[in-house]
């Protein structure tokens, strides 16, 4: 059986699997929350009663841009899930061998 171990900062031994799912959460939820931030500031700015159209432009940019990124990491989340999934099934311990 080949079990891999990832030392962490604090020096405490996690099996790939685990240090991968546990990372991909950690960054997904940063990502997310960046991407709900700019959304509701793109919103903002483009609903704001400010004469000047290039500020509502960038607020509509930012709101586009925002869309596209959440595509993106729907898309990115759904690889890492499929990586971490692979991670786990490799990780797994061998069936013993077939007796005669």
């Amino acid at each position: 059986m080949i079990t891999l171990k990832v030392t962490v900062v604090l020096g405490e031994n996690v099996d790939v699997s685990t240090f991968i799912r546990d990372l991909t959460m950690q960054i997904m939820t940063i990502a997310w929350l960046v991407f709900l931030v700019s959304w509701v500031i793109g919103w903002a700015i483009k609903g704001s009663p400010i004469p000047i159209h290039r500020v509502k432009r960038t607020g509509q940019t930012l709101v586009e841009d925002a869309v596209l990124a959440a595509f993106w990491l729907a898309m990115g989340s759904t690889i890492f899930a499929i990586i971490s999934y692979i991670t786990s099934s490799i990780n797994q311990p061998m069936p013993p061998p077939p007796q005669p």
